[in-house]
């Protein structure tokens, strides 16, 4: 019961700072997200120090992430050239070579490796989640920022592991066909299915209830029916996929949680998994 309640205290708070953060303006949104992608970075290279025996650059590799993250959000919110910000982030990936010189590493490949990949698998997505909210009208040099989209990808995400978990639950032993059972012996097809039509119709209903009044550019709104389904269907087949690499990462380090930082709910790359890989997709 005491587990329970921890991991529901736990859920709200998360909920609660994503949903207000997001909603306020495009700089909370920001330091949210950047927090999200420092601290999922420095987790990741926690796991990978413990149980591969690399020695990655936690602090500057996880400063790089959220370099990268300011430098596309200014520029997506002030709308100004961040030459210098992306400079400084080339920088702080050329530091992450040239430690390896002093820190004597075992296998500075691989460290190099994990380093430039989790810049790839964490810090890009985070990054580019501008991209989705912030509309720049080149008329009048105006921004218009979109909260509607970043929460309806994560809303979309929500829905769609809850119900994929309860329709798997309720029905596997009718249709038992195992989506991946190599990587994760507890998904199925038939829960997924039921998680995916269960996205669908919240893409409905988040397209009555907005109306356009959310996703308004230049006074129209930005998206049709077809296209709220478009974005929920991409966010569950890639947000499935997100899923599955997670814990294939999990299965080949022989764990079960990404960290303990959320009680109850793990490290944040159990909370943002999904995210990381339905974010570049969204966008494109």
């Amino acid at each position: 019961m005491k587990n329970l309640i921890v991991r529901a205290l736990t859920g709200a708070v998360y909920v609660l700072l994503l949903v207000g953060c997001t909603i306020y303006s495009p700089i909370t949104a920001f330091f949210f997200f950047a927090f999200a992608a420092a601290g999922t970075l420095f987790e990741f290279g926690t796991l990978m120090n413990k149980h591969v025996e690399t020695q990655m650059p936690r602090p500057i590799n996880a400063m790089a992430g959220v370099v990268l993250a300011a430098a596309v959000w200014l520029s997506a919110i002030a709308s100004e050239q961040t030459v210098q910000m992306f400079a400084l982030y080339g920088l702080l990936l050329l530091y992450i070579l040239i430690s390896a010189l002093y820190r004597r590493s075992k296998e500075p490949l691989k460290d190099w490796a994990l380093c430039f990949a989790s810049q790839i698998y964490i810090a890009l997505p985070f990054a580019l989640l501008p991209l989705l909210s912030i509309a720049y009208n080149a008329a009048d040099s105006s921004m218009t920022y979109q909260w509607i989209y970043p929460l309806a990808l994560f809303i979309f995400i929500w829905v769609n592991d809850t119900f994929a978990y309860l329709c798997g639950c309720s029905l596997q032993k009718y249709i038992p066909l195992k989506l991946f059972p190599r990587i994760s012996p507890k998904k199925s097809w038939i829960g997924s299915i039921g998680g995916g039509l269960f996205t669908l119709l919240a893409a409905v209903i988040i397209w009555r209830l907005d109306n356009g009044q959310w996703s308004m550019v230049n006074g129209q709104s930005s998206m049709s029916l077809l296209r709220w389904l478009g974005f929920a269907l991409t966010v569950v087949v890639f947000g499935t996929w997100g899923d599955l690499v997670e814990s294939l990462i999990k299965r080949q380090l022989g764990i079960k949680d990404s960290g303990n930082i959320l009680p109850g709910h793990g490290g944040l790359l159990d909370r943002f998994d999904s995210a990381l890989v339905t974010i570049p997709a969204s966008v494109v």
